[in-house]
């Protein structure tokens, strides 16, 4: 008997974005396809789950839900409700309207759902376009079928959650990259306004200010036209950092070796 592939997609754009809907084309060859995405916009929320409220899920469309949630919250109910007693073979997050490059990856829902996948055990992708404005998700699309089904074959390390960026205009014949995080810039900017109350609020925004020509990096990748594939770890632990910290004496405590 033939076993099922079953792939879980996400995103943090929410339930109608137009990349969500590349992204399922692109997957549905491969396997039995679940959409499990938040109902509205869930940008920057990182890999939060919701813990204050209760959530609501609902069926749009035939293997096809919307949560009033978080990204990390559709992989939670995806996994402990709609798919409790089935496996899953592969999460994937995206396809993002936005690159997710180098501190990125820190604010991203479309990262932190690609996460709580990988902390559940699970092969993991998060996949993004590098723009905001008259986006053509095709090459994205054909890559991210291309790759999951690379990954479906032969996994992925333990733990680890693949980000890829796909350029605007990308160069052809199109190339990927394996590529470490870069740095790049923004211009933080914290509005004041007052309501009709005279009470103050605030919008945080900025604008991109460019990125570090650090070589191998992602944000280098993307500026040469090139796909980045930058391997992501669950465990945050800087264990290099450990040697530089054992010198160290915190007055008043003893240290136990």
């Amino acid at each position: 008997m033939t076993r099922v592939v079953r792939i879980l997609l996400t995103n943090d754009d929410g339930i109608t974005a137009p990349g969500l809907a590349a992204a399922r084309a692109a997957l549905e060859p491969l396997g039995e396809l679940l959409v499990v995405a938040p109902e509205h916009e869930q940008s920057a929320v990182s890999h939060s789950i919701t813990l204050n409220r209760p959530l609501r899920m609902r069926e749009v469309a035939p293997r096809t839900h919307a949560v009033d949630g978080t990204p990390g919250d559709c992989v939670l109910l995806a996994c402990e409700v709609l798919l409790r007693d089935l496996s899953l073979d592969l999460v994937v997050s995206g396809i993002n309207a936005g690159g997710n490059l180098g501190s990125d990856v820190i604010y991203s829902g479309t990262v932190g759902a690609a996460m709580e996948g990988a902390l559940r055990g699970l092969p993991a992708i998060a996949i993004s376009l590098v723009g905001y404005h008259d986006l053509d998700f095709s090459l994205a699309a054909r890559f991210l079928g291309a790759l999951a089904e690379e990954v479906l074959a032969n996994g992925v390390p333990a733990h680890c959650v693949l980000n890829v960026n796909v350029p605007k205009r990308a160069t052809e014949p199109a190339r990927y990259r394996l590529a470490t995080l870069g740095e790049h810039r923004y211009g933080d900017v914290v509005e004041q306004r007052l309501d009709p109350r005279g009470r103050p609020y605030y919008w945080i925004g900025g604008h991109w200010k460019g990125f570090e020509s650090i070589a191998g990096s992602d944000c280098v990748a993307i500026g040469e036209g090139c796909i980045s594939v930058t391997p992501l770890r669950l465990k945050p632990c800087a264990e290099q950092h450990l040697a530089a910290l054992r010198d160290r004496q915190v007055k008043g405590f003893d240290k136990s070796p």
